[in-house]
């Protein structure tokens, strides 16, 4: 009899609610079949197959269980994945696995939904090679992520986490924040990150990280044969030990128009290798700029404190929530807070509307970011104890889920701290 293929390593019997920080990776391109038992598990696998982890994959929903399922393949292939729900005794779950693994194809992997939190069950069907055992009721998440665990072992390298920075309006100054943000993630959270300026005609990345590379983002956008990680690390500029960059030509010489998924082979190619993708998106709205927000891990949206950014703020923030229903909601900050003779919302206000706090509010400060700016610098690099310095720090922190690694706490120290690390560089 053939055996269904089990995933490397045995999966838990029971499945748990989704944690909110948990980092579920995209799931391949492959075609998923499932055959439910009860309209309950059904409209969860429909919602799951709407998740923006899933849109690689094609999934196909059927009503029937392990009854159906084995009728279907006597006359037809099987695809990479099939789901099947069983609301029956275990002796019966067990027969129609049996009679079920007599017409799949090699290779198939199996996950089945069941009633029964029975130990003995589950070791009954990984002896078959279930490939993931989940009892029911099941919810969305539940499902992506035993889909997902399928194609990643628990011993693999972990697939890198996207952050998408985008403006709530032109001008507002997104990709200073998305830069000195990621330049946070490097140094004080020290993980292995990369700057990705999506911006190609008229991106900033190169200048603000003083860095003029051949080649860079447009490269790969052109030349979507040649993506693979040996490519794209060609492509990558070190600005850091713990950060690199994907530049922007920022010419003018061709026009930009891309497919909505023109980026897609990038970000998995980054996805495999990095940690952390800093994703500075340019304030537009185009097939692939919606695709990217949606498909990221996390997202930022930098605002203003007035009336059109307020706006948008919440257009980007209620569609963001509806395209993305099993995600942590998008994050917002304010900058350019404080311009003199300039009627501003007050965050307070601005958070009375959003209905939520934004994550941080960035002072205006001309004289230090059009410093930074002109040198090629990052703001703690021209003032490391400013307070927007440290808002940059806490903003790498909150959107990576972890803490900076210990530094001198004294504000009177952390300059001089700063000047010695320096001169010894």
């Amino acid at each position: 009899m053939i055996k269904f293929a089990l995933k490397g390593g045995e999966s838990a019997a029971t499945a748990d609610p989704a944690v909110p920080d948990e980092h579920i990776a995209p799931v391949p391109r492959i075609s998923i079949q499932a055959f439910c038992a009860s309209a309950d598990t059904a409209a969860a696998m429909q919602a799951a197959s709407e998740d923006r982890r899933m849109v690689k994959a094609h999934l196909k929903v059927q009503m029937g269980g392990i009854a159906a399922a084995t009728e279907a393949y006597r006359a037809s292939a099987t695809p990479n994945v099939v789901i099947i729900e069983s609301d029956g005794r275990a002796e019966e779950l067990l027969g129609g696995l049996d009679m079920l693994a007599e017409v799949c194809d090699a290779g198939t992997r199996v996950i089945a939904i069941g009633h029964l939190n029975d130990i003995v069950l589950y070791r009954e069907m990984v002896r078959r090679g279930i490939s993931d055992y989940m009892i029911a009721p099941v919810g969305p998440v539940d499902l992506i992520r035993s889909v997902s665990g399928l194609f990643y072992a628990p011993d693999a390298k972990p697939v890198g986490r996207t952050l998408a920075v985008v403006g709530a309006k032109g001008g507002v100054g997104a990709s200073t924040v998305a830069h000195n943000v990621a330049w946070a993630i490097a140094r004080d959270v020290r993980l292995d990150s990369v700057v990705a300026d999506l911006d190609l005609p008229f991106g900033t990345a190169g200048l603000d990280f003083n860095q003029d590379p051949p080649q860079g983002i447009a490269d790969a956008v052109m030349s979507p044969d040649r993506i693979d990680t040996a490519f794209v690390d060609r492509l990558l500029s070190k600005c850091t030990d713990h950060l690199s960059l994907l530049a922007a030509p920022a010419t003018l010489d061709r026009v930009y128009d891309f497919g909505s998924e023109a980026f897609d082979s990038i970000f998995d190619v980054l996805r495999a290798t990095v940690p952390c993708i800093v994703l500075d998106v340019p304030h537009v709205w185009t097939g692939w700029a919606k695709r990217t927000l949606i498909g990221a891990d996390d997202i930022l949206i930098v605002a203003a404190p007035d009336l059109a950014n307020l706006r948008n703020t919440k257009n980007l923030i209620d569609l963001l929530r509806a395209s993305r229903p099993n995600d942590n909601r998008p994050q917002y900050c304010l900058n350019q807070v404080g311009v003199p003779k300039r009627p501003e919302i007050k965050a307070a206000d601005f958070a009375k509307a959003l209905e939520f706090e934004p994550i941080a509010s960035i002072p205006f400060e001309p004289q230090l970011f059009g410093t930074a700016a002109n040198n090629g610098q990052m703001i703690a690099e021209v003032s490391a104890g400013h307070r927007a310095a440290e808002t940059f720090r806490h903003l790498a922190q909150a959107m990576t889920g972890r803490t900076e690694v210990k530094r001198a706490r004294s504000s009177l120290l952390t300059p001089l701290i700063e000047k010695l690390r320096r001169k010894q560089s």
